[in-house]
């Protein structure tokens, strides 16, 4: 069984900067792309940045030159930094790892508000 477990969330003041990570465990060969999600109140669940196993990135136009994300292979364990924080990052966090099917994360908030 696969899980992913992510840490990191919180609140913090706009302009601010916080680090997500999502360690994923259990049985597997290899993770092939990871990548973060994030569902805002009433909105749907949008891509925010994947990596493939290879270190290739994609970002939403809404936080490029703000985000980055990075994966330890090794470890099996993606990161989200997150710079130059907005009330409009406010939402919901999801880890999603793609082996041989796509597993997700609980979810962590990301709360940005003065």
């Amino acid at each position: 069984q696969v899980r992913l477990v992510e840490s990191g969330g919180g609140l913090v003041q706009p302009g601010g900067s916080l680090r997500l990570s999502c360690a994923v465990s259990g049985s597997f060969f290899s993770i092939n792309a990871m990548g973060w999600y994030r569902r805002a109140p009433g909105k749907q669940r949008e891509l925010v940045a994947t990596i493939t196993s290879g270190g290739n990135t994609e970002y939403a136009d809404s936080v490029k030159g703000r985000f980055t994300i990075s994966r330890d292979n090794a470890n099996d364990t993606v990161y989200l930094q997150m710079n130059s924080l907005k009330p409009e990052d406010t939402a919901v966090y999801y880890c999603h790892a793609r082996i041989t099917f796509n597993y997700w994360g609980q979810g962590t908030q990301v709360t940005v508000s003065s």
